[in-house]
């Protein structure tokens, strides 16, 4: 009993944490809209960093090396995973003509969703392969799958105007094509009616989802422990949305990330395939993900491809 209250506590104390920090960030720091100064978003990206490995130390002291290392593994594949994200963000608010000192808030309202997307992700994930074990062998397999396809196919953009949740919002909401300030909703002709900068929410909620489909089960190749997971998720979450101001402009450089990351999950998946006959230490995981992340971003660097050859 006492270990089933202590783990409610953690969860308990662990999101009033998070949304103490949300509090602080959108009703102290961001509570007057601004366009977010790359400066800014360093000290935020540092913060959250610092946060993060705040955490991981107390999951060191708590529960011991092997789950510190299985946190900092999971928050390691988690962010990498989510650098893709970045680009999608910039081609939304392209798309829909945000305005930059906007682009905070709605990236804060996107987040608070993904965690509670994610978070129910991972419940009834850790569920399933609680259940049914051979269900990690499914994940693994879908994971080298999606390696193989994202090394494989070529650039595709994003057309924030076809997506399905987005095209279905339009529809059963009254929207205005015109945008109110910060607002997410407006009065027009006597009518409460969404703005765009709502829609822009639901489309970036929508490009988390998806890109969790990828991430969460690429976690379950390092633990199965919800605890783990869902922290490591957060803090890889919250921190991009600093990491987004901080790099979104100079990530299109690194172009050979893209085959870093598929690169990674591919290994991912191949550890869950063989967990049973070969399995890879936690070890020897994190330094594999790190080394793949490392060379290909000085490969971007100092082997750039010509243009002619990037087309």
């Amino acid at each position: 009993m006492d270990l089933l209250q202590n783990k409610i506590f953690l969860w308990i104390a662990f999101n009033i944490f998070i949304l103490a920090m949300l509090a602080l960030d959108l009703g102290i720091f961001h509570r007057k809209a601004h366009t977010v100064s790359i400066k800014e978003a360093l000290w935020w990206t540092l913060v959250w960093t610092v946060l993060t490995l705040a955490f991981n130390v107390g999951v060191y002291y708590f529960r011991g090396s092997e789950v510190a290392l299985q946190f900092f593994t999971g928050f390691l594949i988690e962010r990498s995973l989510s650098v893709d994200n970045l680009f999608v963000f910039l081609l939304i608010f392209t798309f829909f003509g945000v305005d930059s000192k906007y682009q905070h808030k709605v990236l804060m309202w996107g987040i608070l969703g993904a965690l509670v997307m994610r978070a129910a992700m991972i419940f009834l994930g850790v569920a399933l392969v609680n259940e049914f074990h051979w269900l990690l062998y499914v994940f693994g397999g879908f994971l080298i799958y999606t390696g193989i396809k994202m090394g494989v196919q070529s650039d595709e953009s994003v057309h924030p105007e076809n997506n399905v949740v987005v095209r279905l919002a339009q529809k059963v909401l009254p929207v205005t094509s015109r945008y109110d300030g910060g607002k997410f909703f407006t009065w027009e002709n006597g009518k409460r009616v969404a703005t765009p900068l709502f829609i822009v929410v639901i489309a970036i909620e929508v490009s988390d989802v998806v890109f969790a489909v990828d991430s969460i089960p690429a976690i379950f190749g390092v633990t199965t422990d919800a605890f783990i997971i869902y922290t490591s998720n957060v803090f890889s979450i919250l921190g991009l949305r600093a990491l987004y101001f901080a790099l979104a402009g100079i990530m299109k450089l690194f172009e050979y990330l893209k085959y870093g990351l598929a690169a990674v999950l591919a290994f991912i998946g191949i550890k869950m395939v063989l967990m049973d006959i070969y399995p890879i230490s936690i070890v020897v995981a994190l330094l594999v993900v790190a080394g793949i992340l490392i060379v290909s971003i000085i490969a971007s660097i100092y082997f750039p491809r010509k243009k002619d050859e990037a087309k």
